[in-house]
């Protein structure tokens, strides 16, 4: 089945697409595919200064969808608080962000069940702040993006204050500023934080353990009920693992890529991970 997908999609720009669902109907007689990033958050996205856009390797993969089904690619920012709006809005025909599959998620929306990448949170603290493992955050703050799947664990097992803010620069700005202890995001963005260009700004700051806080399966999301873009997504992504473009996207853009070769390799011996099971819709 995987094999006959990926092979059948060069026709999708044409006769395929007219018997297909809502989503890949309207990407047809509009001639674009328009996908939710996460914007300008390295090592994921990238600012151009000179365009105002925002490119990287979450826009390169929405590219590669588009340069298959034959149209152009218009990339919007989304945030914690937009993104699922947008997407059953219809501003947005997939969700391409680290947005990594829950329980909850999958019972409002649907996803390509193949991951494209594997990830969890890290804790990002002051070198005096004495945090060392995910238990010394127990009655300490720690500050996610709203809607974070972090926060449930945060709280529920290891006993921190858990404050929501809009993103990871409003979170960052408040350790820097002392109304939080911990800054809890996604591991690659506050790798990057501590190591990329503005790395000076951070010398008075570490991560807090290299251990992940429940690594998920980042996934591919598309409304619910639009089962062939469901498909199609998931093709050309086990076709991204097959050839190694998901590698080298990683690898031009600094994104860790560690779990991406382990499922390359699994890959070239045709075997796939999954997300788990999409969940029932919420009533």
């Amino acid at each position: 089945m995987a094999v006959a997908l990926v092979a059948g999609l060069a026709t999708l720009g044409t006769a395929g697409i007219a018997h297909a669902d809502a989503t890949l109907d309207k990407i047809k007689q509009r001639g674009k595919l328009v996908v939710g990033v996460d914007g300008a958050s390295p090592p994921f996205g990238l600012l151009d200064p000179a365009t105002g856009k925002v490119g990287g390797f979450q826009t390169d993969l929405g590219a590669d969808i588009a340069k298959r089904l034959g149209v152009t690619l218009e990339t919007v920012p989304v945030t914690a608080s937009t993104r699922v709006q947008f997407l059953q809005a219809g501003k947005v025909d997939l969700l391409i962000a680290n947005i990594q599959w829950t329980q909850e998620r999958s019972e409002i929306l649907s996803y390509a069940p193949t991951p494209y990448n594997l990830v969890g949170g890290a804790a990002m603290v002051s070198k005096k702040s004495g945090i060392k493992r995910w238990e010394d955050l127990k009655g300490k703050v720690a500050c996610v993006s709203q809607g974070s799947n972090f926060a449930k664990p945060l709280q529920d097992t290891y006993g921190a204050v858990v404050k929501g803010l809009r993103n990871i620069p409003e979170s960052l700005l408040a350790l820097k500023g002392g109304s939080c202890d911990a800054s809890v995001h996604i591991q690659p963005a506050l790798y990057e934080t501590l190591h990329g260009p503005s790395a000076g700004q951070w010398n008075d700051f570490e991560l807090a353990t290299q251990d992940q806080l429940i690594p998920s399966p980042t996934v591919i999301w598309t409304r619910r009920n639009e089962a062939d873009t469901r498909a199609l997504v998931d093709g050309v992504i086990r076709d991204w693992l097959t050839t190694g473009l998901l590698v080298q996207a990683a690898e031009r853009y600094g994104v860790p890529a560690d779990y991406l070769k382990q499922a390359t390799a699994r890959a070239h011996a045709g075997q796939f991970d999954s997300a788990p099971p999409e969940a029932n819709a919420k009533p």
